[in-house]
């Protein structure tokens, strides 16, 4: 075994050259158009093509997105394959590089086997109930301020950009703390043009490009965290900033200042963008199932909480109903569509050779409504979620926040977000559609109503 994580960790630690297409020969798929490959197609309809491509070619095919050939890998047993990897035969830090190394370097998206082991375990602090009871009471107010705002002022509302910038908001508070001074503002902006960087066709900064402007961004947030490091780690603060400079590794050093800027840099993009997403299919999957809305809605008022009262952090458990509804609404809009990985050694997959260098990506979007697992998979049904539901299927079925050692770190800080949002939310308002209404999903690189989503609020005193 110990070779064995010594070869890996040799491999990443270098680059891993690509193989040549014809190492791949024997996987079906296609290299697409001359130079962009099959990539225009992936960003513009990433759910269509998967299964264009699964219905032609099967679970295990080959194509070009962002200047190098990728493996896909469908179905629950690929994602088991790919997440759990005991054996340590994939590389994140190499799956993702090519679209993130520019933006969000030396994340902990971007760590590999122990390095990264270290990493998380040294980060985790930041997660634990002390912390998320903190962060719970500042989740508590914003929400409460914000959803108030538009009762007051625009209860028929484009709901994608309102929660953006509210998650964006609460992630800067949660964060930052409540003291964060004149360059909020700023922050935010630099995250924003680094997230829009990602999937930049042009992926050289030149000026003028969406690419320069996220590394700009890039520039001003590692010289904004850099400044406060010193006076974070002198102080005594319980937003996310303080724990990580104060966070230590086994050995009891403190990460260096790099390493928490990357961090932090990761978790803020990771923290707003795809809770933006995830609460705006929870809130439309609501607002077309009245029923549904109606049974949370019941949920909560059985807590014995007023309107606009905060959601203590010891009533989440009993959320049960809320927790169901929003992981079927994870399952049929998964916040992260796909997952990428770069194999560092030769390996073997449904009777596939996947040679060394290979650049891998199970998707979860196609898995998440494969007929077989999920009868009528396009049917928004929370009762898929009960205990006995959920032991009567594939473990990897269900990975909307991934697997495995790479698991999401905050995984119950966006289930704590989400439960405090629907609370707020389905206790002072209904939730209606506009007649006929069904907006168009843009799924890549995280999913966003093409229109903005458009919700109409109706205050319920």
């Amino acid at each position: 075994m110990s070779s064995i994580i010594f070869d890996a960790k040799a491999a990443v630690a270098s680059a891993i050259p690509e193989p040549p297409l014809s190492a791949l020969a024997h996987i079906p798929g296609t290299d697409g158009w001359p130079f962009v490959g099959n990539t225009l197609q992936y960003v513009v309809d990433p759910k269509g093509v998967v299964e264009r491509f699964a219905a032609k070619y099967g679970t295990v095919y080959r194509s070009r997105v962002f200047g190098g050939r990728s493996i896909s890998l469908l179905g629950p047993e690929a994602n088991e394959f790919v997440l759990m990897d005991q054996a340590r035969l994939f590389s994140s830090t190499h799956g993702w590089g090519r679209i993130l190394e520019s933006l969000f370097p030396r994340g902990l998206l971007l760590l590999d086997f122990d390095e990264h082991r270290l990493h998380r375990k040294a980060l985790s602090v930041a997660f634990k109930s002390g912390p998320m009871k903190s962060y719970l009471e500042n989740l508590n107010r914003g929400i409460a301020s914000g959803i108030d705002g538009w009762l007051k002022t625009s209860p028929d509302l484009r709901f994608y950009p309102a929660i953006k910038q509210m998650t964006l908001d609460l992630a800067a508070v949660s964060f930052l703390g409540e003291e964060i001074g004149p360059d909020v503002q700023a922050v935010k902006s630099a995250l924003t043009e680094m997230v829009a960087a990602i999937v930049a066709v042009v992926r050289r900064p030149f000026p003028g490009t969406q690419m320069y402007r996220g590394v700009k961004g890039r520039k001003f947030i590692v010289d904004y965290f850099g400044r406060q490091i010193s006076s974070r780690r002198a102080g005594d603060g319980d937003d996310i900033f303080t724990q990580l400079c104060k966070a230590t590794t086994d050995n009891g050093a403190l990460l260096t200042p790099q390493e928490v800027i990357d961090h932090m840099s990761f978790l803020m993009m990771a923290a707003h963008d795809t809770l933006a997403s995830s609460l705006s299919s929870f809130v439309y999957f609501l607002m077309v199932n009245p029923d549904w809305q109606e049974n949370l809605r019941e949920e909560h008022e059985a807590l014995g909480l007023a309107a606009g009262e905060p959601l203590p952090y010891d009533l989440l458990d009993k959320l049960s109903l809320t927790e169901m509804a929003f992981e079927e609404s994870l399952r049929l809009i998964p916040p992260a569509p796909s997952i990428l990985r770069c194999a560092v050694r030769e390996t073997e997959f449904a009777g596939f050779r996947i040679p060394a260098g290979a650049r891998v990506n199970i998707d979860l979007l196609y898995t998440h409504r494969m007929p077989d697992v999920w009868p009528q998979p396009e049917k928004f049904d929370p009762l898929r979620f009960t205990d006995q539901a959920k032991r009567a299927r594939h473990k990897y079925a269900f990975a909307p926040f991934g697997g495995g050692a790479h698991m999401c770190l905050g995984t119950h800080f966006a289930h704590m977000q989400a439960k405090c949002f629907i609370h707020h939310l389905l206790t002072r308002a209904k939730i209606l559609p506009a007649p006929e209404y069904r907006p168009e999903w843009k799924y890549w690189p995280i999913p966003q109503p093409r229109d903005g989503l458009q919700v109409r609020l109706r205050s319920m005193s």
